[in-house]
């Protein structure tokens, strides 16, 4: 992380700051077809990420691209419709660069989700998991480089990644809300083409529950920033080879849209106790 990035940070930071009402305790990172959030932000102030000094802007469909700050379930946030990967073209530091911003807007607690593919043979299309931890299969880290002593340290613990206080927090607000989170490993891929049998095969002996192509950088820049994470897959179809049917983006959006109630559910309970 070298200087012109840190400064970088600040100049994001500083334009955002001039326009929000109220600084934002909690990160909202919503994922393919989860934008739904952005419905429920009273009070909102929306960026177009395309305003924001150095921030990317999304190219995949069911991302929105926009920041929106204001109150959501009674908390102070700041809310991400839509994220960036390295599919993309941006590198890791890129896709990380909004949690830094986040950082230096005051957010302390990331709520990061995914739509991802489930490896897992007990899951179903569907399915709300809490992410344990993950494998970073990107071959990618946004921590390498100089390092800024600043904003992190050089070798950060990652023993925790996603925080088990957290984590019990979302159990109870399901059980309350009446149904159960699965809960397993994420593993994150490059992309953008969706994984071949045999690479799932692989990961499934590796440890993995469910597949993606985001959220790994994100949560390694959030930990090294000090940032508490709670990260949510919605298992938005079975990964290639489990059953006999291609696998598409279609069916990623149109299983989002099936659960977009019990998600915002969650969300919406699980936020005023972070």
């Amino acid at each position: 992380m070298n200087e012109l990035t840190a400064g970088q940070i600040r100049e994001a930071a500083d334009y955002i700051s001039a326009r929000m009402k109220e600084k934002p305790e909690v990160g909202l990172i919503m994922g393919s077809g989860l934008g739904i959030l952005g419905d429920y932000i009273n009070d909102a102030v929306t960026i177009a990420y395309r305003d924001i000094p150095h921030f990317p802007v999304s190219t995949v469909e069911g991302h929105a691209g926009e920041l929106m700050i204001g109150t959501f379930a009674g908390r102070p946030v700041v809310l991400m419709r839509g994220r960036f990967h390295m599919y993309e073209g941006y590198g890791p530091e890129l896709t990380s660069f909004p949690v830094r911003v986040m950082k230096a807007i005051g957010v302390n607690k990331l709520v990061v989700t995914n739509a991802a593919g489930g490896i897992n043979t007990g899951y179903e299309p569907g399915n709300l998991m809490l992410i344990s931890d993950h494998i970073n299969l990107t071959g990618r880290s946004p921590l390498v480089g100089p390092n800024d002593s600043q904003l992190g340290l050089r070798f950060p613990d990652m023993s925790e990644a996603y925080s088990r206080r957290l984590r019990e927090l979302a159990r109870q607000t399901a059980d309350k809300q009446g149904f159960s989170l699965r809960e397993g490993v994420y593993i994150g891929v490059l992309g953008p083409s969706y994984e071949t049998p045999a690479e799932i095969r692989m990961m499934r002996i590796m440890g993995a529950d469910a597949v993606g192509m985001s959220t790994v950088a994100e949560v390694i820049a959030a930990r090294h920033s000090g940032i508490e994470v709670l990260g949510i897959s919605c298992i938005s179809n079975m990964a290639a080879g489990i059953l006999d049917q291609p696998l598409s983006h279609d069916e990623v959006m149109e299983t989002t849209e099936r659960v977009k109630s019990k998600f915002l559910g969650l969300i919406q309970g699980v936020v005023p106790l972070l």
